[in-house]
């Protein structure tokens, strides 16, 4: 069982990567608060996402999931509104966490 089978997996890989990218170019003074918590919830949902993947009993690792992107839409809209992004970098990773909530719901509701 490859974790490129899950399509949540390949889409949260992605997604990811594109945040890493972003944080890295917070201002400094943010670094270590809200770059830090963005990177620290981003890369527990990828942990989570592995662990659903080799559990059979996974619906609860997947609410974990969905919480952790709730609070990532949450610390990005504040990016946002602190002007830490532009308009296309936040209508662009809103895009990313709600189809990626989808797929966890969807998984979720697979059982």
């Amino acid at each position: 069982m490859a974790t490129d089978d899950y399509p949540l997996y390949v889409h949260w890989y992605k997604t990811l990567s594109w945040i890493l990218d972003c944080v890295e170019r917070l201002p400094k003074k943010v670094r270590f608060s809200l770059a830090t918590r963005i990177t620290d919830l981003s890369l527990e949902v990828l942990e989570l996402i592995i662990e659903a993947i080799y559990q059979k009993d996974r619906v609860d690792l997947l609410k974990k999931v969905n919480l952790n992107l709730e609070k990532l839409r949450v610390l990005f809209r504040l990016s946002f509104e602190r002007r830490y992004l532009s308009i296309k970098q936040y209508e662009f990773i809103s895009r990313l966490l709600n189809e990626a909530g989808k797929m966890t719901g969807g998984w979720i509701k697979q059982g």
